[in-house]
């Protein structure tokens, strides 16, 4: 473990060796084999998790502060964690380097350079992190980019569009970056190392209650969702594949204490499933937790917070995973959240038993901290992190300020899950017109099939009422682009046939909780399945309605094109993401198979490209189109939702007069309001 205050050059010398996972043995440290049965020391792992280069408390669509996120204000509880701790290690659990205008902007509009540190790495370099893992969204800017940025360089056949591999080692971070289940496809070895053994100092008591330190090795091994080769399949399908989490813990485990390693840590992207075990599932972590000899287990990809006593979420809630004290199957568990909001903590309670060190659960505490304290303020941020990326900082805010167009109403996705569809609509419309041309020009076979947009609406309050997409009325700039699409995907057109379409739109509206009409007490309309799956079309060729009372797969109700009714045989062509029509999301029959345009430009950019194009946005032609509606449905007791305060106004200007405030706050500390709406009318 590294020693909290070392002085001037030792001091950087010791968090160099630290991060390059050498052993630094200080004075008095005293040799493994004279430890004897009974010393004792405390250990705390502390995770941060799902960062997306929220380096900055600062919301780049919005372009103001935003001080309940951020990497910055992270800092100050790590460094209030490694105050408290004699033996801290600080690891990173991936999604790390998307997410933000900023991290855009350093990988498609101004991409760094090989010499050039990743804004995100530069700050993690800054707070000396000991090894990361990789998560699913590392991805998303294909193997040449992350390759680059990582200082990799993968002996893989990259794909033709992408750009080609390094031709040295770039700059990347300076801590070791670990990744057991994502092999080339080329030589059948791990793109990156899969485990590392790190070699650190403890403050230890010994068995005579001396204070002495003493050399250990920990075990860092990490995994990633198998599912990326569906979500990115444009740049990774035939360039690698993945081996299943429980066999490669199972083959790699023994091999890290075979090497000497005293604790093992998994760094698993991912959350928990006690479904039966497959090596392609995505959460496979609740059988993780059964390798033996695994120690603690650092999760995310789910944003959510673990350990959480007062959690309704049905993966806490299984067998064996004790939601108050962080243990799953008697492992020490932590998901710390997402976007820079909290720290993990894993305070290990280990004693020397039988010549080796072992951890006493009993004794081990594992706990969130987060960014807000308990009278809702929220803690200072380190400033040394903003000082290190303003340059990038800035260059992003001056991009994103770029005109692009004008609006004459307000795009939002405050009641987007009830009808709102001013943020969606122009998604679909240049989505359509992008696949629509191009059909005409490269692909005349399908001229006479109707083109059709999907999109959904990313942000739906997840984090609470600042989490919506919210554009003004007025000028249109790119970060109001980004603000409509959140995520880099590419553009893909899919051919599907009417039981395809009727079968999308069943998967969509599993967005929402059974409705018992006749029941008298609060209903809550939506349910656990995110925002970003809740696709939606806005074509005034096509209606349909969604019964909320009807169980999930037969609620999509009169649907048709043109006043007749779908029939399962007719055929259309359906502009969607990359991720959608590779089979994100689990929408029956939309698996990859049936895609017929891969185009290498992102859905933000094309959205870019169409507004400058029609340059004028208008409520009337860009956001009152509706294709679908709730059946109606008179109920006994109220229907509610959640989101953001204040917010009414926008509901009725979209001519959702169904709609009123049941509660001005929700009572959450989230900034949310409780909603009712008549589905009677």
């Amino acid at each position: 473990m590294r020693p909290q205050h070392l002085l001037g050059l030792f001091s950087a010398l010791a968090l160099s060796l630290l991060s390059a996972g050498c052993a630094i043995s200080p004075a008095g440290s005293i040799p493994i084999s004279n430890i004897t049965d009974g010393a004792r020391a405390e250990v705390a792992i502390l995770e941060t998790t799902d960062l997306h280069t929220n380096i900055r408390s600062f919301d780049y669509y919005k372009l103001a502060e935003d001080k309940s996120i951020g990497f910055e204000r992270v800092v100050t509880l790590i460094k209030q964690a490694r105050a408290e701790f004699p033996n801290t290690l600080l690891f990173d659990n991936g999604d790390t380097i998307q997410g933000t205008a900023l991290a855009d902007f350093q990988a498609q509009v101004k991409p760094i350079g090989c010499d050039e540190t990743l804004a995100m790495y530069r700050v993690m370099n800054d707070i000396g992190y000991d090894a990361a893992g990789i998560g699913n969204h590392e991805f998303n800017y294909g193997l040449s980019f992350l390759a680059r940025v990582t200082g990799q360089r993968f002996n893989v056949d990259l794909k033709r569009d992408e750009a080609p591999m390094p031709s040295k080692a770039c700059a990347g971070p300076k801590f070791p970056l670990v990744l057991a289940n994502v092999l080339s496809v080329k030589d059948r070895k791990p793109l990156f190392k899969p485990y590392v053994v790190l070699n650190r100092t403890m403050k230890i008591t010994d068995a005579k209650g001396n204070a002495v330190s003493a050399p250990i090795k920990i075990g860092v091994i990490a995994f990633t969702p198998p599912k990326i080769m569906d979500w990115d399949r444009r740049w990774l399908d035939g360039v690698v594949y993945t081996d299943g989490i429980k066999e490669l813990a199972e083959q790699y485990v023994p091999e890290m204490r075979a090497q000497g390693a005293d604790l093992i840590v998994a760094i698993s992207h991912g959350g928990l499933d006690a479904s039966p075990y497959l090596p392609s599932m995505e959460n496979a972590n609740w059988h993780l937790a059964l390798v033996p000899g695994i120690d603690v287990m650092l999760l995310g990809h789910s944003h959510q917070i673990f350990p959480n006593a007062a959690s309704t979420a049905a993966p806490f809630n299984l067998p064996g995973v004790d939601k108050v004290k962080g243990l799953v199957h008697g492992v020490p568990t932590v998901m710390a959240n997402f976007w820079g909001k909290s720290v993990g903590v894993v305070a290990l309670s280990m004693e020397r038993r039988s010549g080796r060190w072992v951890v006493d659960a009993s004794k081990t505490r594992v706990e969130i901290r987060s960014i807000q304290n308990a009278d809702r303020s929220f803690v200072e941020p380190a400033p040394e992190v903003a000082a290190s990326v303003e340059a990038a900082h800035q260059a992003t805010i001056a991009y994103v300020k770029t005109p692009i167009g004008t609006s004459d109403f307000a795009m939002s996705s405050y009641f987007a899950d009830v009808g709102d569809i001013t943020a969606i609509q122009i998604v679909n419309q240049a989505q359509t017109d992008y696949v629509t041309r191009y059909i005409q020009s490269n692909l005349p076979q399908f001229a006479a099939l109707p083109v059709l947009g999907a999109a959904a609406p990313f942000k739906t309050g997840f984090a609470g009422g600042n989490d919506f997409t919210d554009v003004a009325a007025g000028p249109i700039a790119i970060n109001n682009a980004a603000d409509l699409y959140l995520y880099p995907n590419t553009l893909y057109a899919v051919k599907i046939s009417g039981a395809d379409l009727k079968n999308w739109l069943e998967a969509a509206a599993r967005r929402f909780r059974q409705i018992d009409p006749t029941l008298r007490t609060e209903q809550g309309l939506i349910g656990t399945m995110p925002g970003y799956n809740f696709d939606m079309f806005t074509d005034d060729r096509l209606r349909y309605e969604i019964d909320v009372t009807a169980a999930p797969g037969s609620r999509i109700k009169a649907l048709s094109f043109l006043g007749t009714p779908v029939l399962p045989g007719a055929e259309f062509v359906v502009a969607t993401n990359n991720y959608r029509a590779s089979g994100g999301g689990g929408f029956p029959g939309i698996d990859g198979t049936k895609t017929i345009i891969a185009s290498p430009d992102t859905n933000r950019d094309v959205l870019i490209e169409y507004i400058k194009s029609i340059k004028n946005i208008t409520r009337a032609k860009h956001g009152a189109t509706r294709s679908w509606q709730f059946s109606k449905v008179s109920t006994a007791g109220p229907i509610t939702f959640k989101s953001s305060q204040g917010k009414l106004p926008l509901a009725l200007a979209a001519g959702l007069t169904n709609i009123s405030v049941l509660q001005t706050d929700d009572g959450s500390g989230k900034s949310l309001s409780t909603y009712q709406i008549d589905l009677s009318k």
